[in-house]
Parts: C-alpha cells; sequence; structure tokens
C-alpha cells in the first residue's frame, strides 16, 4: 500500500502530461494549418483575421482563468479536469466541420473557455502530490506534455496535407474525447488537500470574493503576476507567430518552417525542465530564493536567444535561437507554480495561478494581435528581449520567500 502511495503521485503527472500533450497539440495546430484551412475559408489568407481567430482564444481564456482557478479551489478538480479535456476535445472535433470564418471563430472562443478550467486545476493538483523535494521536476514533468503538444502542432501543415485540416482536426479530437473516459477512471484527487470551501463555510460570492482579497493584499503575488505577465509576451510570439516569422527566412516555406519553430523549442524545453526542475529542487534546500535563481537562469538565456531569433537569417540562427530559448524557458517554465507555492496558501493556489494565466494570456493576446500588424516581424522579437530583460531584474530583486511551501 505505501509503495502505490508513492508511486501514484508520479501516474498522477503521467496522466495529466498527456492532458496537456493534447491541450497544447489542439491549440497549436491552427497556427501551422493557416494556408491549407485559408484554401477554403477565404478571410483566413489575411494576417489580420488569422491574429483575430488566434487572439480571441486569448481573450476567453484570459477572462475565464481567475474564475477558473477559483473553481478548482473549491470543486473536485478531477473532474473539472476530465470535462475541460472533453469539452475542447469535442471543440476541435467540430472546428474540423466548420465553413465559415464566424463558426470556427465561435468555436475558438468556446475553446478558451474549456482549456482555461485545465492548467490551474491540473498544476494544483500537482503541487499537492509533490511538497518539497520532487515539486519542481513533477510540474515540469507535466510541462513537457504542454511542449510536445506544441512540437508536433508543428506538423499541422503536413497533417493537413496527409489528411486534409478537416480530419486532421477531426482524429485529434476523437482521441481527446476517447482519454476523457480514462482519465475519469484513473485519476483521482488527492487525500487531505479539502478545497477552500470546505476549509471555509461561507462559500459562495462572499468567500470568492475573501480569497481574491487574500491573494492580492500579498505584494509578492504582484511582483510574480507582474513577470509571469512579462514574459508571456515573447512565448506566446513563438507559439503562434514563429512559424510564420521562420517561413520567411528558411527554404521550404511553412512545411519546414513549422517544425523547426515546434520542434527545436519543444526538444530544448524538456532539456530545460530536465536540468531546472532537479537544479531548483536541490538548491532550494539551501537557499530559499533557489527557485527564483534557477528561472532568473532560464530568463537571462532567453533574452540574447530572442534577438537572435529575431534578427537572424537562415536555418542556424534559427535552430540556435530556438534551442536557446527552449532551454531557457523550461527553466523558468519548471519554477513558476513552485515560486507561486513559496508565496500563496496551498487553498488559494488554483485562484492565483489563474489571475496569472488571466494576465499573461491577456498580454499574449495583445502581442498576437499586434505582431499580425507590425510589418516587421523579426525587430519584434528582438524587442521582446528586451521586454524579458525587465521581468528578470524585477524577479531577482524583490522576491525574498520566508519558505518553500506556504501553509
Amino acid at each position: 500500500m505505501m509503495k502505490k502511495e508513492k508511486i501514484y503521485p508520479w501516474i498522477v503527472v503521467a496522466l495529466l502530461a498527456v492532458v496537456a500533450f493534447l491541450n497544447y497539440l489542439d491549440r497549436q495546430m491552427l497556427s501551422t494549418m493557416q494556408a491549407a484551412i485559408g484554401a477554403d475559408i477565404v478571410e483566413l489568407q489575411q494576417a489580420q483575421n488569422f491574429g483575430r481567430l488566434m487572439a480571441v482564444f486569448l481573450w476567453v481564456y484570459a477572462l475565464v482563468s481567475p474564475f477558473a482557478g477559483s473553481i478548482a479551489d473549491r470543486l473536485s478538480r478531477k473532474w473539472l479536469i476530465v470535462g475541460s479535456l472533453g469539452v475542447w476535445s469535442l471543440v476541435t472535433l467540430l472546428m474540423g466541420h466548420c465553413q465559415t470564418f464566424t463558426q470556427m471563430y465561435w468555436l475558438r472562443g468556446l475553446m478558451g473557455i474549456s482549456e482555461a478550467l485545465y492548467i490551474p486545476s491540473s498544476l494544483s493538483l500537482i503541487a499537492d502530490y509533490h511538497a518539497g523535494k520532487s515539486r519542481s521536476l513533477a510540474v515540469g514533468l507535466h510541462m513537457t506534455g504542454l511542449y510536445l503538444g506544441q512540437a508536433v502542432g508543428g506538423f499541422g501543415a503536413i497533417f493537413a496535407s496527409a489528411l486534409s485540416w478537416r480530419m486532421t482536426f477531426h482524429w485529434f479530437g476523437l482521441i481527446g474525447v476517447a482519454y476523457a473516459f480514462v482519465l475519469a477512471l484513473c485519476l483521482r484527487e488527492k487525500r487531505g488537500s479539502a478545497p477552500a470551501a470546505v476549509a471555509d463555510k461561507a462559500a459562495g460570492s462572499v468567500s470568492i470574493v475573501k480569497s481574491f482579497g487574500l491573494i492580492f493584499s500579498n505584494i509578492a503575488f504582484w511582483v510574480i503576476l507582474f513577470f509571469f505577465a512579462s514574459t508571456s509576451l515573447p512565448g506566446w510570439a513563438t507559439k503562434n507567430w514563429l512559424p510564420t516569422l521562420f517561413a520567411q527566412h528558411l527554404d521550404g516555406g511553412m512545411p519546414v518552417a513549422g517544425p523547426v519553430a515546434t520542434i527545436t523549442i519543444a526538444l530544448a524545453s524538456f532539456i530545460g525542465v530536465m536540468v531546472g526542475g532537479p537544479l531548483s529542487d536541490r538548491w532550494v534546500k539551501k537557499n530559499l530564493r533557489g527557485r527564483i535563481y534557477t528561472s532568473a537562469i532560464g530568463l537571462a538565456m532567453m533574452i540574447p536567444a530572442l534577438v537572435l531569433m529575431g534578427l537572424g537569417k537562415g536555418a542556424v540562427p534559427a535552430v540556435a535561437s530556438g534551442l536557446i530559448f527552449g532551454l531557457g524557458y523550461g527553466m523558468f517554465d519548471t519554477n513558476n507554480m513552485p515560486i507561486l507555492c513559496q508565496f500563496v496558501p496551498s487553498r488559494l493556489r488554483a485562484t492565483a495561478y489563474g489571475f496569472m494565466n488571466m494576465v499573461g494570456v491577456a498580454m499574449g493576446a495583445l502581442c498576437t494581435q499586434l505582431l499580425g500588424r507590425i510589418p516587421n516581424l523579426g525587430l519584434s522579437f528582438a524587442i521582446l528581449g528586451g521586454v524579458t530583460a525587465l521581468a528578470l531584474v524585477l524577479q531577482l530583486t524583490v522576491l525574498r520567500p520566508v519558505t518553500d511551501d506556504m501553509q
């Protein structure tokens, strides 16, 4: 029995890593199937309309995220995760049947609602299952599912060529719906991690307002919110526009640029997680700022990578910048929830991460729309390196935790 209890927290990570894979795959495919979809839905041949379609997901996702996090702190995270996966997978399937831009636009917005429920619920559940010595590694391994989904999504143009874009959406949607049933059977809530509604009998709107007040009265949370939002700009820029940028400089167009843009970053991000997770878990035992320092190393790597990404020409700068950026992003990404755990108690973490998602994704939506209107896409990427530098300075100068697991 004890052996099962030790193994199951890692089973949770494995189960949720598959959900994370589908999460990013279903949203990423659209960015690399633009040309194929545009042949049938002519509005998507215009970069501005494509930017609107990508951005509506982000805006809806952002607006729903705080409430999704608050719900996750009060209800069963297991069933929120299962329901979220089932709905966005069904939406993916239906996108394969779209005949107009308007239909796809509304479905993309619905996907934003369903996917917003997932990340706060899953990261809060993983953080509860993995305290202290394995938290950064566990969160990072889950994040590798996101990176892998992003990488496979980079093959969207190839899938569309082999199957058609409609069948690509159809089959991946069916896979997600089927996996939701698997998850319903295998995933369970963490015992002893009662949601806030159990701790606070006065659940409901008053309890939600109280939880929001507790979170925003914490100065450290404002700092975390700011640097998370700042780094979301280059994060979403690489997800939504890097394939387009590389297609301008690489022979072979999008079928080559898509995989180069997504695979290099995903592979390097996985390495960053495998380095940054254990490093953070060990460093924090000797110095409570160890997680912050590990995250800062990652941010420092992202800065020159963004400059090279934007200003470099050809295959070598493209691959090199993708690898450096991904390595740094993995080290940064694997430590966001563990750093949050140092400043926010467990009963409020999903809500807090929901606000982080809201601000981060809203910045991503703004960035996605702006990059669709700015002629010099490469220069825009280089400028984002300066934004990341500001986030790095703020993180190092302000955050000073007094515990690794606030209760």
